[in-house]
């Protein structure tokens, strides 16, 4: 068995960093559905910023709204306007095709790519 990458968020803008909510990390409805992720998800945050990487879970942002939302103790580590990757992984004994989304400042979807 293997992990292997199944889907990622590419270099999506932080929209709000908040210390005080318990954890996690809020995604656009949107951008979850186009690279497959679920509600309460592992993912792998990297900051293509500030080079913080932390693992966290997802939770659902408002669909459409371009949310970017990093929680609790990670807010510490990636603020408001960081570029980040958001990745989430399975593990498998098969090659996947990961689907991939990339997006511009506001967090819209560029391009997607599948495999």
């Amino acid at each position: 068995m293997r992990q292997v990458l199944r889907s990622k968020i590419h270099r999506a803008r932080v929209t709000e960093a908040n210390p005080e909510y318990v954890g996690s990390i809020t995604v656009d409805e949107d951008l979850l559905d186009a690279v497959g992720l679920w509600v309460g998800e592992k993912v792998l945050v990297a900051s293509v910023d500030s080079g913080a990487r932390l693992e966290t879970y997802i939770l659902r942002g408002e669909r459409g709204s371009g949310a970017i939302c990093v929680n609790g103790a990670a807010a510490r580590r990636i603020k408001v306007g960081e570029e980040v990757l958001i990745i989430g992984f399975e593990i498998t004994d098969k090659p996947l095709q990961p689907r991939i989304a990339m997006v511009d400042g506001d967090n819209r979807i560029t391009k997607l790519i599948e495999g």
